[in-house]
């Protein structure tokens, strides 16, 4: 069973930084890509960015030049920096992984960390 654990969420002021961090433990299957999710309070659970297992990354034009999703040499952790802070970046943020399996693949969410942008 794979469990993502996420870690560095937590209030900040506008213009401030923040680095979020997913470790992917007890996954017994290969991780094609990882990722970061937000959901706002009333609002739909959206793409923040994704990162595959060769190296290709995706971001939301939102947070373009401003986020950076990057991954450790084992691809077993997941980062996202996050700067130039702004208030609308408040969110719930989850980490996702995409497990390839025998069948097709899965996807394994974390619990979500908050992170509030507020002064």
């Amino acid at each position: 069973q794979v469990q993502p654990v996420e870690s560095g969420g937590g209030l900040v002021q506008p213009g401030g930084s923040l680095r979020l961090s997913c470790a992917a433990s007890g996954s017994r299957f290969s991780v094609d890509a990882m990722g970061w999710y937000r959901q706002a309070p009333g609002k739909q659970r959206e793409l923040v960015a994704t990162i595959t297992s060769t190296d290709s990354t995706n971001y939301a034009d939102s947070v373009k030049g401003r986020f950076t999703i990057s991954t450790n040499n084992a691809k077993n952790t997941v980062y996202l920096q996050m700067n130039s802070l702004k208030p609308e970046d408040t969110a719930v943020y989850y980490c996702h992984l995409l497990l390839r399996i025998a069948t097709g693949w899965r996807d394994a969410w974390g619990q979500g960390t908050q992170v509030t942008v507020s002064s």
